[in-house]
């Protein structure tokens, strides 16, 4: 009997070992602890959000952000660069822990993800030529030609609006095909528009209108019991940030303006 009982005991110990060991694996916020980094997917070429400076270094809100973040999980930032249609699929894939790439909070897109709390409020810009004037509302984008990265939440709009989108990767590049003629106009945030104004002020283009609602940026991650405490930590995290008011220092650093309220 004594010998069946410690058979049974030990069983028990050991399963509850086993399980505390899964239970440590299958925390991504233990992990990243554990490795003392977090890898954070970026574009890098979507200057304010993540750019490179002149002495070629990742600079920008989100990379600021980042860091801070980090910080105060106890570990440093890891940022990786990759195409905008890469980042989902590297999050998906486990490559990349989160994101901070001004991400659009969507209802597609909290579906399949799990978002922080909102880091900065923007609002799309309607983008065109200086000389353009029968563009002046969302609604004139019906059966024109737009440019936007493929599957952002600018292209899906211009879609849903009847536009026809040519898919590019950068900003930059945008902008080329809208002074160029090969597209009538782009749509993008706010906050990087008035920024390139602030940059290039002698470029040829202009606002034609800028959505009335606003949309919220926040940290997109794997969806699931994973990331529960990654998320937690993170949304606590933005939240001293801001209380501290470091958050709206950055913005007005990189935005000249503060997008987070």
């Amino acid at each position: 009997m004594k010998k069946n009982l410690f058979i049974f005991a030990a069983a028990v110990f050991s399963a509850g070992i086993i399980s505390c060991k899964k239970s440590e694996t299958a925390d991504l916020l233990s992990q990243i602890q554990k490795k003392g980094k977090i890898t954070i997917a970026m574009e890098g070429t979507w200057a304010p959000w993540t750019y490179h400076d002149e002495k070629n270094e990742l600079v920008g809100y989100d990379v600021e952000v980042g860091k801070k973040i980090a910080e105060k999980l106890g570990v440093k930032a890891e940022f990786v660069e990759v195409d905008w249609d890469g980042i989902f699929a590297g999050i998906d894939s486990k490559r990349y822990d989160l994101s901070l790439n001004g991400v659009e909070v969507t209802q597609e897109r909290a579906f399949k993800y799990d978002f922080s709390e909102p880091y900065a409020y923007t609002h799309t810009a309607l983008i065109v030529k200086k000389d353009n004037d029968s563009i002046k509302k969302f609604e004139d984008l019906k059966g024109r030609t737009t440019t936007n990265s493929l599957g952002s939440t600018y292209a899906e709009y211009a879609e849903s609006l009847g536009a026809k989108v040519v898919t590019i990767d950068s900003f930059e590049e945008t902008l080329q095909l809208v002074e160029h003629g090969r597209a009538d106009a782009t749509l993008n945030d706010n906050a990087t528009f008035f920024y390139y104004q602030k940059i290039k002020p002698e470029n040829p283009f202009k606002l034609a209108a800028l959505t009335e609602n606003a949309s919220h940026v926040a940290i997109p991650m794997r969806k699931g019991e994973e990331t529960k405490t990654l998320l937690e930590a993170v949304n606590k995290a933005i939240e001293e940030l801001k209380q501290s008011g470091e958050l709206a220092q950055i913005s007005q650093k990189y935005f000249g303006a503060d997008l987070t309220k």
